[in-house]
């Protein structure tokens, strides 16, 4: 398609239907990859059966999360520089291309590069399809169309987990991989003809230094958390060594945000106590929202005995609680103008949950655990927009996307580390168990516990509910965390004058609101 001149803002130059099935096309590429991290949590007893190496087990999730949350801050600037287009295509093409790396995996290890390879394009698929969306749709328009963002989240998150373990007992488990072949193809064809190319205004300067920096300091701290699985204990010498190169490279990128002409946080932000605050609400959220998935299916398979495509009905409870939550929050914030009472409730109905979880017995009714995924979906729900308000209200007008970016950062960066912690809590439970009449628990998958006579299944489903009691109490403290962290929010109240996202029309409550 021929090179056009650069507008300014808005739809100009595309038609209603021609803007509608670049949207189509966008939406298709955000399902793939809001699908996959889906799909691959009731895939993953599978995996792990197939391969061994169950202390590596949350990297093949916090490989893709640690990735997608590095280079977030990237593509935004370089969807500035050389355009959307292109951006755009670039990402799709590297989660594609990683999609089939991870389908012909030979080894753990070579899964999780795999992920993380794929997690660099699906980084470069969400922040491009928002700023898309602001060149397609003129401001009033364009919130009905976010909205429709969500639905694609939750479709993947409901039919995810239930598809991914119908394909892997159906297909194989790389099948879940190698679908995205077809699927990204498409979207790069239709995205390649449909969506125009566009010379941006202006050649902003990259913070490629701030952001290099702040995602080693994130890798360093992640790998520190899982240091029992990669170096054999958390004193040994390169474990050591991990959180002191964190605490240089974040020494370093607060000197280069101080210079930077456009820095991938400003510092500024950091002067707003609520703006800190909210960062760790948005790393507990990540680590509780997220960071468990891939648990929560493993949980549900060793420790039941449910086959993967009946696990992932169980998700349906979560994404349905999850959509009720947040339904209910986004009304009262907007009937009250407090996000802070919901954020409180959601974080310690979210400890109550994880309570429930870390102490139910092993022969507990099916029906009492998808009541209490269906609760902590409420729990994620209604605090899911509250960090993203609130950073924005925090925020000078200017800063408004900054401070949006930081806060899905801290979410991503959050749920990496949290897998970490999970992994490491049941490697070390886990680790060398042999069940008699069982084998070795790290080469057991769901099919083969079923073959099992019942006293080894019983062995099996007693391992994995001890060892799973200490990850849910691990959660239980993050969300512990997050609760303080939100009772410690300053009052703010939204002005009934003005849409909420307008952070300049937010005014301080009285000392007793809130």
């Amino acid at each position: 398609m021929s090179q056009q001149p650069p507008l300014k803002a808005g739809p100009a130059g595309l038609t209603d239907r021609r803007r509608k099935v670049i949207f189509s096309f966008l939406m298709l590429s955000l399902f793939m990859a809001t699908l996959d991290n889906q799909v691959v949590s009731t895939a993953l007893p599978t995996i792990i059966g197939e391969f061994g190496a169950i202390e590596r087990f949350g990297w093949i999730g916090s490989a893709y999360l640690l990735a997608q949350s590095a280079i977030m801050p990237v593509y935004g600037k370089l969807g500035d520089l050389f355009g959307r287009k292109y951006v755009m295509m670039f990402a799709v093409a590297l989660f594609t291309l990683g999609s089939v790396l991870c389908g012909l995996a030979w080894s753990m290890d070579s899964l999780i590069a795999a992920r993380a390879f794929q997690g660099l394009g699906a980084g470069g698929i969400m922040v491009s399809i928002f700023s898309i969306n602001a060149d397609l749709f003129e401001p009033r328009e364009r919130a009905r169309y976010q909205s429709f963002s969500s639905l694609v989240l939750m479709a993947s998150g409901s039919i995810g987990p239930s598809l991914g373990g119908t394909m892997s007992q159906a297909l194989g488990w790389r099948s879940i991989f190698l679908i995205n072949l077809p699927i990204g193809i498409v979207a790069l064809v239709g995205l390649a003809i449909m969506l125009p190319s566009r010379r941006p205004e202006r050649q902003p300067k990259v913070d490629y230094l701030g952001a290099l920096t702040l995602a080693v300091a994130i890798a360093g701290i992640v790998l520190w958390a899982d240091s029992q699985s990669l170096f054999g204990s958390l004193t040994a010498a390169p474990a050591l060594a991990l959180p002191v190169l964190s605490a240089a490279a974040l020494a370093l990128w607060i000197a280069i945000e101080r210079r930077a002409p456009e820095p991938i946080i400003p510092l500024s932000l950091f002067r707003d106590r609520n703006f800190s605050l909210l960062l760790i609400v948005g790393v507990v959220s990540g680590g509780i929202g997220i960071g468990m998935v891939n648990y929560h299916a493993l949980f549900l398979q060793m420790t039941t005995g449910l086959s993967p495509a009946r696990a992932g009905l169980f998700f349906i409870a979560i994404t349905a609680g999850i959509a009720m939550g947040s339904l209910t929050s986004g009304r009262l914030i907007s009937r009250t103008g407090r996000y802070k009472p919901w954020l409180v409730l959601g974080l310690s109905l979210t400890v109550l949950c994880l309570i429930c979880l870390a102490m139910m017995p092993v022969n507990v009714p099916l029906w009492l655990v998808a009541t209490v995924l269906l609760a902590q979906g409420i729990a994620i729900g209604l605090g899911q927009q509250a960090p993203v308000i609130g950073a924005q209200i925090a925020s000078p007008a200017q800063d408004v996307g900054a401070a949006t970016g930081a806060v899905t950062l801290s979410r991503m960066g959050g749920a990496a580390l949290a897998i970490s912690v999970y992994g490491a809590i049941l490697t070390d439970r886990l680790m060398n168990t042999v069940v008699p009449g069982g084998g070795s628990i790290e080469k057991m998958t769901p099919d083969r516990m079923a073959t099992l006579a019942p006293a080894a299944r019983d062995a099996i489903a007693l391992a994995y509910r001890g060892a799973f009691d200490w990850v849910y109490f691990a959660a239980v403290i993050m969300a512990g965390t997050g609760f303080l962290a939100a009772t410690m929010l300053r009052p703010v109240m939204l002005s009934p004058a003005e849409p909420v996202a307008k952070p300049s029309q937010a005014i301080e409550a009285s000392p007793g609101a809130g």
